[in-house]
C-alpha cells in the first residue's frame, strides 16, 4: 500500500534527518516508528504526506508516486487519500463534534445529509454515539482523540498518519485510544504509520522501527 524508496531529507548543511529510508507498509498494517527527539520522525511523516519535499527518493501509495511539483495536486491528494491524527487533537472549538468529524467530507464536497450520516457512524465506531451535538470543550482528552480518529477515517483514506497520538493522554485514556486506533486501522484496511516516544503505544503496533542517524531499522 505504502512504499518509501531511497527517501532522503536534509535541512541546511547539517547531517540528513532522513538518509535513504526504505519502507513498505501493507494494507491493514500498523507500523510504529520510534526514535529520540529531533531524530526526524515528524519530518518523515511530513515528507510522506507531501508537506515537505524530499531531496531524493520516492513516496508511493498503491504504486503511484507522489508528484511534489504541484502543490494543488498534493493538497487534493491529501484530502482524498490521507487521514491525520495529531497529539493536540486539532478539533475546531466553534464546530460541534459531528461537524468536526465531517469536515474532511465537507472539503470534498459531499452532500450535507451524507456528511451527517457518516459522522454519526464514525462517532459510533469509536464509542462516541450521541456525542455529535456537543462542543469539543465538553469532551475529555481521550474522547477528543477518539473523535479525531473518527475524523481521520471518515473519508476512507488509504493512508493513516499518526503523530504522537497518545502524547497528551493519561494511561487509561491512552489505552482506550490505542484500542480504538487498532480497530479502526483493521476496519478501514488502511496502511497506518505512527511516530511515538511511548513504548506502550509502539508495542501495540504490528511492527516497530527505529529512526536513528537518518535510517530506519527494526
Amino acid at each position: 500500500m505504502l512504499r518509501l524508496a531511497g527517501l532522503e531529507k536534509s535541512f541546511g548543511s547539517g547531517a540528513p534527518l532522513i538518509a535513504g529510508a526504505d519502507l513498505e507498509v501493507a494494507a491493514g498494517e500498523w507500523v510504529a516508528i520510534v526514535g529520540e527527539s529531533g531524530s526526524g520522525k515528524s519530518t518523515l511523516l511530513n515528507v510522506i504526506a507531501g508537506l515537505d519535499r524530499p531531496d531524493r527518493g520516492e513516496v508511493l501509495l498503491e504504486g503511484r508516486a507522489l508528484d511534489y511539483g504541484d502543490d494543488d495536486a498534493l493538497a487534493l491528494w491529501r484530502r482524498r487519500h490521507v487521514g491525520f491524527v495529531f497529539q493536540s487533537f486539532h478539533l475546531l472549538p466553534y464546530l460541534s463534534v459531528a461537524e468536526n468529524v465531517a469536515l474532511p467530507l465537507a472539503l470534498l464536497g459531499v452532500a450535507a445529509g451524507e456528511r451527517r450520516s457518516r459522522a454519526a457512524q464514525g462517532l459510533a465506531s469509536v464509542g462516541l454515539a450521541g456525542f455529535g451535538d456537543r462542543k469539543p470543550a465538553t469532551l475529555s482528552g481521550g474522547e477528543m482523540q477518539r473523535a479525531a480518529i473518527a475524523r481521520a477515517l471518515i473519508h476512507r483514506p488509504r493512508l493513516l498518519l499518526a503523530d504522537e497520538p497518545t502524547g497528551n493522554l493519561d494511561a487509561a485514556n491512552a489505552a482506550a485510544v490505542l484500542d480504538c486506533l487498532a480497530a479502526a486501522v483493521r476496519q478501514a484496511n488502511a496502511a497506518a504509520l505512527m511516530v511515538t516516544h511511548s513504548p506502550v503505544a509502539a508495542g501495540r503496533a504490528d511492527r516497530v522501527l527505529r529512526l536513528a542517524a537518518g535510517t530506519l531499522a527494526p
